[in-house]
């Protein structure tokens, strides 16, 4: 589940880094509209010989909880097969963490996420953005784009989000806790 802000808006923002991930894993695979109410667009595809629903929900961020446990009832998905890609605020620019069971961290969508699961026991792909500069609030730091000069190690962010992601589906959490780290360390992004 790709965490964002839904609408054009919003598109290319800090906060929408999750998006671009699960858009760059799925590549030309269509969203559609989910089944039964279920806020949010989704896309079946097989993931290292596994079934995979990947989503994103067409809820704001802070409430993405909705989207995610109705998600999880429909297609009964196991909670320790659920992985949540969102940007991070608290890891450096170009920082990927790949993690399980921990707390929200202050990031409202994540909160919203554990709050409806009514659990913390979800794996977590985290794409660090860094904090913002001087006084500046994060909630307005998070809604605005990538500066141009960091266009290009966003892209080499994502595309190793993606690998990362792609390890999860074939090799499971802990192989892909390894790929995160391994990833960091190889791009080398300056923050």
């Amino acid at each position: 589940m790709g965490l964002r802000n839904p609408g054009p808006d919003y598109q290319g923002t800090r906060h929408n880094l999750g998006e671009v991930v699960v858009r760059s894993l799925v590549g030309e695979s269509a969203f559609k509209r989910a089944p039964r109410r279920i806020a949010a667009e989704i896309t079946e595809m097989e993931m290292g010989g596994r079934h995979t629903v990947v989503a994103l929900p067409t809820t704001f961020m802070n409430e993405s909880g909705r989207p995610v446990s109705s998600l999880v009832g429909y297609f009964k998905i196991r909670l320790s097969s659920l992985a949540l890609v969102h940007d991070d605020i608290d890891l450096p620019f170009g920082k990927l963490r790949f993690h399980f069971g921990r707390g929200a961290g202050g990031h409202n969508g994540v909160a919203s996420v554990m709050r409806s699961l009514g659990s913390r026991e979800v794996w977590r792909m985290k794409l660090g953005v860094g904090r913002p500069p001087g006084r500046q609030e994060p909630a307005d730091f998070v809604l605005e784009r990538f500066p141009k000069r960091q266009l290009d190690d966003v892209r080499l962010m994502v595309v190793a989000a993606v690998d990362v992601l792609r390890c999860f589906g074939a090799e499971g959490g802990e192989a892909a806790t390894q790929a995160a780290g391994d990833a960091t360390a190889r791009l080398g992004i300056q923050p």
